[in-house]
């Protein structure tokens, strides 16, 4: 299948993005008689484990899929599925950025490449309407995370450290959709000490 890609003249391993896509398909193509694919252990699994897999190549990304933005965590979109069933991009993080609080209006997986991230979860009070910050944990370098789509994967991604920090993001859209469609912002209840729990790796 011929994805849709957006190297940077010197990328280093098309190869890399281009097994990622190959094994996204795969996933698909087994779970092919589901309505909803990602409701399958096996196709979390399948995306867990290429999201893994992609990672571990320190060439993934060339540097022009590095490049940060001094308002907000920037966003590079790497590779589309022509079927429009998934988008794949890398995320840049300076110190002190984070994403706001959300939901997930889709399914979606990520891996932190390099530098760490703190991930604060967060669970929804039908009655209240709103979100209540629970524990909070690194996610060091290699660590994977897979999400469906709804309230019981409520989560604030951030850089709270002094160096910049990259990850790869797989989501289940369409690229031109990936600002719009992805992330399901929510109201937060007044804050309360989270749990702290030890690097997730």
């Amino acid at each position: 299948m011929n994805h849709e890609t957006y190297p940077s003249p010197d990328d280093h391993s098309p190869q890399t993005l281009e097994r990622l896509c190959n094994a996204l398909d795969a996933a698909f193509a087994q779970s092919a008689d589901a309505a909803d694919p990602s409701q399958r252990a096996a196709f979390a699994l399948s995306v867990r484990t290429a999201l893994a897999e992609a990672a571990a190549d320190p060439a993934l990304l060339a540097p022009a899929q590095r490049e940060e933005s001094v308002e907000s965590y920037r966003r590079h979109l790497l590779a589309a599925d022509p079927h429009g069933r998934y988008a794949i991009a890398a995320l840049v993080w300076m110190p002190g950025q984070a994403s706001p609080v959300h939901a997930h209006r889709t399914w979606c997986g990520y891996a932190v490449l390099d530098g760490a991230l703190s991930e604060t979860v967060y669970e929804w009070s039908e009655s209240r309407q709103r979100a209540s910050e629970t524990r909070s944990h690194p996610r060091a370098s290699g660590a994977v995370s897979f999400v469906r789509a709804g309230h019981g994967g409520i989560h604030r991604l951030g850089n709270t450290g002094d160096a910049a920090a990259v990850s790869l993001h797989i989501y289940g859209v369409e690229g031109a959709q990936i600002g719009t469609h992805v992330n399901d912002l929510l109201e937060v209840a007044d804050h309360a000490q989270p749990v702290v729990e030890p690097a997730v790796a």
